[in-house]
């Protein structure tokens, strides 16, 4: 995503200061994203896709899409996001193809609270837990989900992930957002 998101920015014409500033990220951040130092949130590249006016998928594909097209990712082809080298957070389950609204990542959350902030954007999460145990904070309430376990709620509702137990939690996420 890093060097598709200075790509983009350059070719709308659209200064790190004016991007900043759209999305209510700071300068220094967007350039450690950009230089692939820092790897943005699921709420982050979508603040970042609605700044820079594109569909979020934009900001990960590169190729153009058709509306007879479809998207198929193999496992061992799967973009990884991740800074430095970290273990990756979440990967990318599809390409953009025609005017997508659903988002598919696969997540692989922290043990730690690590950002003490929570998460909201615009849209509907759907999450299922593929492996492992993962702690769901809404702030005011607390969910722990099993593997096999599914939830579905409104992106606004602030909230935040962990894994916890001995096994790494993955989780299939699905954003769906008509912004």
């Amino acid at each position: 995503m890093a060097i598709r998101l200075k790509i983009l920015r350059k070719k709308l014409g659209v200064t790190l200061e004016v991007l900043a500033e759209r999305s209510g990220l700071t300068k220094s951040y967007l350039s450690k994203i950009e230089r692939g130092l820092n790897t943005p949130s699921i709420s982050t590249a979508l603040k970042l896709a609605k700044a820079l006016n594109l569909k979020v998928e934009e900001l990960f594909s590169e190729e153009s899409s058709s509306v007879d097209s479809y998207s198929l990712v193999r496992a061992n082809d799967r973009q990884s996001l991740a800074a430095g080298n970290e273990e990756p957070s979440y990967a990318v389950l599809a390409h953009q193809i025609s005017s997508r609204s659903l988002l598919p990542f696969i997540i692989y959350p922290p043990t730690e609270f690590t950002d003490k902030s929570f998460k909201e954007h615009l849209g509907e999460e759907f999450l299922f837990v593929h492996e492992g145990q993962v702690e769901v904070d809404f702030m005011n309430e607390k969910l722990l989900l099993d593997r096999g376990d599914a939830l579905h709620f409104n992106s606004q509702k602030p909230h935040r992930l962990r894994s916890v137990g001995d096994v790494q939690a993955q989780l299939l996420v699905v954003i769906h957002s008509a912004e």
